[in-house]
């Protein structure tokens, strides 16, 4: 008897960018490679044609809602899209969603996953019921050691349910071969580098707690001390309706005098291109990073990382001080330290070009190791099998 072919059910708030939304078409493109369907609901963005590019059938979706009522409503219908199209599981990847998911799974008997991709904030208790959805799955993926110990502590989820399941970066697509020198020199004129520039790289979208004034402080710091006259910093990403702090950021540059080398450039596509520009790729966070996947794709281009201590990224990033020389692919920061970020860069620009160089080929043979996507397809995979009975993850 030829094996039933599952349809697995993703849902995602938006589709724009980020570690989520990537996930979310990794493994949809991962079920199609294996023989099974996937389905994702979700309310669109900039990813919608990459989705449908894996096969996947998109149905547009109020997922963002955190409205009760609508919630509820979304429940009676993800039970019917269950129903009417056989889903045999449903993953879910955002916490409104996961609630109204959660709903229908129990009403349908299929089984509900869950990926816990964000150390969320618990300030009341309230918050706390809210946020422990994602962790109710039957299996609970943790995209970190970290995200998992997080959980384990905040809802006493046992580790039986738990699989840490870390974000894959896919190695041909972040290939520094395979990213054309046309590519790269397209990037820096977006950003009006010149060729004899250096570039320092902050990739994430602008929100106080990516760090991005403490990366316009370390600027200042180096300037007085009269290091980087060729370095320029690139903030890349997305002010996304954040316009108050888009504008804080751009006066900070403005008062500390630095108009000239730090520079805004919004979101940028071509991310393998981007860290293949950059000479350092700096992670500021001053929250903890669950994952933290610039790190990863930074290090995969054979760019060093300068990272703060706190969250996965110390499980991604081998860091000085606390590695050796030889074995560093990076360094790790205190958060919210400007001086610290300034003593890496300083430490950085001071290295020769073949130690430089040599770090980043560290950097990259590290992340291939232990962080490539082909593991995180096969990883998720076996946690569908696990619950269905299927052999999915043998054929990806």
């Amino acid at each position: 008897m030829a094996e039933k072919r599952p349809t697995i059910l993703q849902i995602i708030p938006e589709l724009d960018t980020g570690g989520a939304e990537l996930s979310t078409i990794e493994i949809a493109d991962a079920v199609h490679t294996a023989g099974g369907h996937c389905i994702v609901l979700t309310e669109g963005g900039r990813l919608v044609q990459r989705l449908r590019d894996t096969g996947a059938e998109v149905h547009f979706f109020s997922a963002a809602t955190k409205n009760p009522i609508h919630m509820l409503w979304n429940a009676h219908r993800i039970a019917n899209i269950v129903r009417r199209q056989s889903v045999s599981l449903i993953h879910a990847r955002s916490r409104a969603p996961a609630w109204s998911a959660l709903i229908a799974a129990r009403r349908t008997g299929v089984p509900f996953v869950t990926t816990y991709h964000g150390a969320y904030a618990e300030k009341s208790e309230l918050k706390r019921k809210y946020n422990s959805v994602m962790a109710r799955g039957d299996v609970v993926i943790a995209n970190s050691n970290y995200t998992a110990d997080l959980v384990r502590m905040r809802y006493g989820t046992p580790r039986s349910k738990l699989r840490v399941i870390y974000r894959g970066v896919d190695g041909r697509l972040f290939d520094p071969v395979n990213v054309a020198a046309t590519r790269v020199e397209a990037v820096r004129r977006r950003w009006g580098v010149e060729d004899k520039q250096r570039v320092v790289l902050h990739a994430a979208r602008l929100t106080p707690w990516k760090g991005q004034r403490y990366v316009i402080e370390a600027a200042q710091i180096l300037k007085q001390r009269g290091i980087g006259d060729e370095v320029v910093f690139i903030l890349a990403g997305d002010a996304q309706r954040r316009g108050a702090y888009q504008a804080a950021l751009v006066q900070q540059i403005e008062a500390a005098g630095l108009e000239g080398s730090v520079r805004l450039v919004g979101h940028e596509d071509d991310m393998a291109a981007a860290f293949r520009a950059a000479h350092i790729a700096v992670v500021a966070s001053i929250e903890p990073e669950a994952f933290g996947r610039a790190a990863t794709e930074a290090q995969v281009m054979s760019t060093p990382v300068i990272a703060t201590d706190i969250g996965a990224p110390p499980e991604t990033v081998l860091g000085r001080p606390g590695v050796p020389a030889t074995r560093a692919t990076g360094w790790l920061v205190p958060p919210e330290d400007a001086t610290c970020i300034a003593d890496a860069l300083a430490e950085a620009f001071a290295m020769s070009g073949t130690d430089l160089t040599r770090m980043g080929e560290r950097a990259r043979d590290h992340v291939l190791r232990s962080f490539s996507l082909r593991q995180m397809k096969q990883q998720t995979l076996q946690v569908y099998d696990e619950l269905l009975g299927t052999e999915l993850a043998q054929k990806v």
